[in-house]
């Protein structure tokens, strides 16, 4: 997941705590002369177009004492994540339950859940990893998913269950199967919505729902405001290096060096996608899911600005990470990798 630009310190372990990335930034930032150009404590109220020709943008910011600043700026890059506004579906009901209720979001440690009876809505990467945990200190947990029955071994204390569909008026929650069971906490997995405050949709274009941004052309750019870039809107990727590609490109259209399509053409292009997706059976909080066509939109952002893709060793690492944990669950983060060069990596000891 390191930029391309900077690898990770060779001695770390390939699966790292959150400390690690931290200072892996951090070492980044130093490297990169960054700091000096970050204003901490400070947030952004209001990003909007202010003139004619949409090219200038209008930042009105606070920091902690109330202090308020408007400047103008000619490109904004929002960088803020879809990870902070978690997504709580809604189940009939939900009102009646007498447990906790808490979203992945809050998740810190397992502990204080030993000996308690656990439902977790959601079996992808949190739902999966948070059942584990729990199912370690000594938790009940039902893992309810509306997926295939998972196959492979689950650890003694998980029980999978089909989707929570309401819950009854004494408290105990009802499945799809129409089995019901009491719990002591309910916990969603259930992901996150988009949501940016600080942008009017309607006047840029734009879309925001729950689970999708559009239109927004190459998945980083509204159409209409083509100095406007959404970096890491994208689910289910590589991260560092999905950002420098869509920064690269970025910083080639604000340089002159990517020729734009017009506005309509972008627009088309992006309904376009979209409906590919659609037509292919993917759901539509899942539009902005890349996954396997990461790589693929990579090159295709490479092509166009011209400068490296990402080497073929991190798409096939991404692979061989992907089928471990669907075999292996449990442990699959124990195994380490080295990358060798820009076509091979090897399992290391």
């Amino acid at each position: 997941m390191m930029f391309p630009d900077f690898p990770f310190d060779s001695g770390l372990n390939s699966f790292l705590p959150h400390q690690e990335v931290q200072r892996y930034l951090e070492s980044y930032c130093l490297s990169h002369d960054i700091r000096p150009h970050i204003r901490f404590s400070v947030m952004v109220e209001n990003v909007k177009p202010v003139d004619e020709e949409r090219a200038r943008w209008e930042v009105t910011s606070s920091d902690l004492s109330g202090c308020q600043k408007t400047e103008l700026f000619d490109a904004v890059f929002v960088c803020s994540g879809h990870y902070s506004e978690p997504h709580i579906p809604e189940i009939p009901g939900l009102e009646n339950f007498k447990g906790q209720v808490l979203h992945s979001h809050l998740y810190r440690f397992a502990e204080p859940f030993s000996g308690r009876s656990v439902v977790v809505l959601g079996a992808k990467a949190s739902g999966l990893d948070i059942s584990m945990e729990l199912a370690r200190v000594g938790a009940k947990v039902i893992l309810s998913h509306r997926r295939p029955r998972l196959t492979f071994p689950l650890p003694c204390g998980i029980q999978q269950s089909s989707e929570v569909v309401a819950v009854e008026a004494d408290g105990r929650i009802r499945f799809q199967d129409d089995s019901r069971s009491h719990a002591d906490v309910l916990m969603f997995c259930t992901g996150y919505v988009y949501k940016f405050p600080f942008l009017d949709a309607g006047q840029l274009g734009l879309e925001i729902h729950d689970h999708t941004v559009s239109p927004l052309y190459r998945y980083l750019l509204p159409p209409a405001f083509p100095s406007l870039f959404f970096i890491g809107i994208c689910k289910i990727i590589c991260p560092f290096p999905n950002f420098n590609c869509q920064v690269q490109f970025a910083l080639a259209v604000l340089d002159g060096s990517v020729i734009l399509p017009s506005q309509a053409e972008m627009e088309e292009e992006a309904r376009r996608e979209l409906q590919e997706k659609v037509s292919r059976g993917v759901e539509q909080r899942h539009l902005l899911v890349l996954d396997q066509d990461q790589w693929d939109y990579c090159r295709s952002l490479a092509d166009a600005a011209n400068f490296p893709p990402l080497c073929p060793a991190v798409c096939s690492l991404y692979k061989e990470v992907a089928h471990q944990r669907q075999i292996h669950p449990q442990n699959y983060r124990m195994r380490n990798y080295r990358l060798l060069s820009d076509t091979e990596w090897e399992l290391r000891d």
